[in-house]
């Protein structure tokens, strides 16, 4: 089964070079000034001259306003804007539109009723990704390196495709992979030895790993698998 990677919150040439490296599909970069993985413009353009050969760029953002989307697009000239907030439908859809670029819409899962919200996204976003949901007291969205049941994941059919994120690291995605079917793992803290301070050694690990697993897995029939080079991601 052919699985996408995406080596996320990656801010330093270094680990961007890891990152390519190792063979990741995909590499994002998130604009969000709460997380430990924010990176400036400047940075991000620096970073975004530095991906070649087919590797799709990522901007990831949290319920931003569309001068902050045009000022991250600008700047990194991004394949694919990741949202990560709460951004309804309408917002997303609106995204999509005025600024022509593919679009990942980032659900929160912690039971099975939180499926009930794909059915209003996958008919707009190109891609859905499953986070873990954060906290009650969390100040910032997302799994915080906590991982959700992936058993809620198990035999879903979208009209999309789909990324797995979460607690993601090279112990567990093979499992993850093995229950989920994921066209896409995405992993950012599992490849981190602090908070925001990515480790080569747990990247190339990791991409092993899903490659790996990847490689035992059956075709998947049920839906359309992302391409590397297409809108979707």
């Amino acid at each position: 089964m052919s699985v996408l990677i995406k080596i996320c919150g990656l801010k330093t040439p270094a680990m961007l070079a890891a990152a390519l490296d190792a063979g990741a599909d995909l590499v994002g970069f998130v604009f969000f000034p709460p997380s430990p993985r924010h990176v400036g413009f400047e940075a991000a353009r620096s970073l975004g001259q530095q991906v070649r050969n087919g590797v799709r760029k990522v901007a990831v953002s949290v319920d931003a306003e569309d001068e902050l989307l045009k000022s991250c697009i600008a700047a990194l000239q991004p394949d694919l804007l990741q949202l990560h907030g709460s951004e309804p439908p309408e917002r997303v859809a609106a995204i999509r539109s005025r600024f022509g670029l593919p679009v990942m819409k980032a659900l929160p899962i912690s039971e099975r009723a939180d499926l009930s919200a794909v059915e209003r996204y996958e008919e707009i976003a190109d891609l859905i990704m499953f986070d873990a949901r954060a906290p009650r007291e969390a100040s910032r969205p997302g799994g915080l390196g906590r991982a959700f049941d992936w058993r809620l994941l198990e035999h879903l059919a979208l009209r999309v495709p789909f990324a797995l994120s979460g607690g993601l690291d090279a112990g567990n995605v093979g499992e993850a992979l093995r229950i989920t079917r994921a066209d896409v793992v995405d992993v950012s803290s599992g490849v981190e030895r602090a908070p925001g301070e990515k480790d080569a050694d747990l990247i190339r690990a990791f991409i092993s790993a899903a490659r790996a697993a990847a490689a035992k897995l059956p075709p998947r029939h049920d839906a359309a698998q992302p391409a590397a080079h297409g809108a979707g991601a």
